[in-house]
């Protein structure tokens, strides 16, 4: 197997673990979006999908990559945009992006210890100290960008964030589209308010 190939395959399975263990967050994932002020968000009509979303020598869409497209796509004619012919007939492009990071988190706080002890006689003590804890976890992001296809510009970009889990895959095209849901409910419209 090329290295291209073997990279492509360890990408594709980071990809579905982040996007399956999204679903899974321990709390849900933070949400949050930014936008390019005085952009008419409701004069788009049509988009497509980048062409850099599949990595190069490539030869077939991960699932995870088809669930993402077919979620985002919902969530666009929701709003009443259609899918482009072709990015050279679209308003916007539509791009996505996953990844993981590994944390560690520290806490501290005070505590207290006493106790007895033994030896030539029992004595009785207590202090006050400091306990400090470590974690480790996995935080995994989607970043979802739209891009005005006329100016190359990147107009909106909405991210999810969240603290990883393990968990079972259940159902990964509802998994995938309930995260894509939650970013697309701060996409900046006026249009019948968001049908």
């Amino acid at each position: 197997m090329n290295i291209l190939k073997m990279n492509y395959l360890r990408n594709a399975m980071l990809c579905l673990a982040t996007l399956v263990l999204f679903a899974s967050c321990a709390s849900k994932p933070k949400i949050h979006s930014v936008h390019e002020s005085g952009v008419d968000f409701d004069s788009y009509e049509t988009y497509a999908f980048l062409d850099s979303l599949t990595p190069e020598g490539q030869e077939y869409q991960s699932l995870v990559g088809k669930y993402l497209k077919e979620s985002i796509s919902t969530e666009l004619k929701a709003v009443g945009m259609t899918e482009a012919s072709s990015a050279d007939a679209a308003d916007v492009l539509i791009g996505f992006n996953i990844s993981t990071k590994e944390k560690i988190q520290s806490t501290s706080s005070p505590s207290m210890y006493y106790g007895y002890r033994g030896g030539y006689g029992y004595t009785w003590g207590a202090g006050y100290g400091t306990e400090t804890r470590i974690s480790q976890y996995t935080e995994g992001t989607l970043n979802i960008d739209v891009v005005d296809a006329a100016q190359k510009q990147l107009v909106w970009e909405g991210v999810a964030v969240g603290r990883l889990k393990e968990s079972e895959i259940k159902d990964l095209r509802t998994d995938v589209s309930t995260v894509v849901n939650m970013i697309f409910a701060e996409y900046p419209l006026n249009k019948a308010e968001k049908k």
